[in-house]
């Protein structure tokens, strides 16, 4: 081993695999449980005519249970728990990264709209995340959302939401 792998740390692991695999399945059985509770009152039964609008859904929802009961089971209680660490705080950070300012923008969506919460997005991404300088993230944030307002807005005539505070009355779209 060189130098430098030995002072090298293996990344601290946040969670480990197991976890993680048994609350995906309980998720996934919670989602399970709803269609089946959703095709139960749509008429999951057979009826004079054929099956019932729920009836196909229902055994789906039957198997996903099924499928995540015995996922949940196999990550707790099975005999071999995969103690790997699902993701290292390196890792992790990376994630975070994206998703916060994913749910930002979500969260703008609805109070300056699609088009310019979308053209902050893009900038703020360019800047932060991609090293861009700003005045090239500005420019390539606007030509985006200008051609997705002409082609929504103008040419297909499909309005995209504007948000809570329409910014862009002006344009009187």
């Amino acid at each position: 081993m060189s130098s430098n792998e030995e002072n090298q740390e293996a990344p601290v692991g946040v969670v480990a695999t197991y976890v993680v695999e048994a609350v995906i399945a309980a998720c996934v059985l919670l989602f399970g449980i709803t269609v089946l509770w959703g095709s139960w009152s749509l008429g999951s039964g057979w009826t004079s005519e054929g099956p019932g609008a729920g009836y196909f859904p229902f055994y789906i929802g039957l198997i996903l249970c099924i499928a995540a009961g015995g996922i949940f089971v196999q990550a707790l209680f099975g005999k071999t728990r995969n103690m790997t660490p699902f993701v290292d705080t390196e890792q992790l950070a990376r994630v975070l990264q994206v998703f916060v300012p994913a749910l930002v923008y979500v969260g703008a969506v609805q109070l300056i709209g699609l088009y310019v919460a979308s053209a902050i997005y893009i900038t703020l991404f360019m800047v932060i995340l991609g090293k861009f300088s700003w005045v090239k993230s500005v420019i390539a944030a606007v030509i985006v959302n200008v051609v997705f307002f002409l082609m929504f807005e103008v040419w297909f005539k499909v309005p995209l939401f504007k948000g809570r505070f329409d910014p862009l009355a002006f344009l009187g779209y």
